[in-house]
């Protein structure tokens, strides 16, 4: 006997492939998809961003780690190295198609840090730069101005909105977009997504509502579907908030991203990111490029010698002209010394 309608749940693997090019963070995004689990309009090629996934099938995969593999060479051409499981990401109408009966979409989130190769499959993939969805997090050259100019105000008009949870809602505008630069939390990024899209300023909100509204009409809107109807969209803000993605991705990429950068304090994962040997230079500014913040020279090299995590090389880097810039690497038994072993980050921000 078959699953009752609204009882089947189908398993999709989502991968966030991040690399670092002339400290430019970059994402691994795919604009056609032919699997099953594919919306009619990524089949064909689709207008929205799409991170690399595809269905868990049991039959061909042994593990969800290796059906993640396939699909990302299937669709990238791109062999991954080290993976870690993010999230599994299981809401209810993530995928909107739920809400007409189709079976719910449960997909586990990976990461992936690897350094950019270039891609063939079936995927027409490509690599993005992540600031491009998220152009609020991007404070290497200081607070982003579209903040306080586009976000705050179209933030707490939507607060003032609902006069019953306007108190609510402006307690979360200030704890996610606080206006005190030493408050601001690089990780929260999650938080500020999700912030906006109930809000109404990134694109697909109204691209969700609009799918809503039509379901309204026809009387076939669950009563649990009204929580994402939450005040008005405010078209003046969208352009400002970057590139939209296919159903729920930007979400999952502002997990990944946050992620990676609380990671950063506590695990080498940069070191994923960089040649064998590198200088402490281009160290500093993929760290930077992660973080979002610029970083006190000296003291980010403080951190790092005095705990052990790089060692130098003996060699220099060959420039052409100015002093030649010695070389370091990784020194992986930091691994076995100490359990936590993160680049850290210094608390003295500065922009150049």
């Amino acid at each position: 006997m078959g699953q009752p309608t609204g009882e089947r749940a189908s398993i999709g693997l989502t991968a966030v492939i991040v690399a670092v090019t002339r400290e430019v963070p970059r994402v691994l995004v795919v604009r056609r998809l032919t699997h099953d689990l594919a919306t009619p309009q990524q089949q064909a090629s689709g207008d929205w961003d799409a991170l690399p996934f595809g269905p868990f099938a049991p039959e061909r995969h042994r593990t969800l780690e290796q059906g993640l593999r396939r699909w990302v060479t299937e669709l990238t051409g791109l062999p991954l190295g080290y993976v870690e499981q993010l999230y599994t990401f299981g809401d209810r109408y993530r995928d909107l198609r739920e809400v007409d009966g189709d079976a719910r979409v449960v997909s586990v989130g990976y990461i992936a840090l690897t350094r950019e190769a270039p891609l063939s499959g079936s995927g027409a993939a490509e690599w993005h730069d992540w600031y491009s969805y998220f152009p609020w997090e991007d404070w290497r050259d200081g607070r982003p101005a579209m903040i306080a100019r586009t976000l705050l105000p179209a933030l707490e008009h939507w607060a003032e909105h609902d006069p019953d949870l306007a108190a609510a809602r402006r307690d979360r505008v200030h704890t996610t977009f606080s206006r005190d630069d030493d408050a601001w939390d690089y990780e929260r990024v999650l938080e500020r997504y999700e912030l906006l899209y109930e809000a109404g300023l990134v694109a697909e909100a109204p691209r969700d509502r609009a799918v809503l509204a039509r379901l309204a009409q026809n009387g076939k809107l669950p009563a649990d579907v009204a929580g994402l109807w939450s005040g008005p969209v405010q078209p003046e803000a969208l352009a400002a908030t970057g590139i939209p993605m296919a159903q729920d991705n930007r979400r999952i990429l502002a997990a990944a991203l946050g992620r990676v950068r609380g990671k950063l304090k506590y695990r080498p994962v940069v070191f994923d990111l960089l040649p064998p040997q590198f200088t402490l230079f281009q160290l500093q500014r993929l760290v930077e490029a992660l973080s979002g913040v610029r970083l006190h020279k000296q003291n980010f090299r403080r951190l790092l010698i005095a705990g052990g995590l790089v060692e130098p090389t003996g060699a220099l880097e060959v420039r052409t002209g100015g002093r030649p810039a010695e070389l370091y690497r990784f020194r992986r038994e930091i691994l076995r010394e100490r359990a936590a072993a993160g680049v850290g980050l210094p608390t003295i921000r500065i922009t150049e």
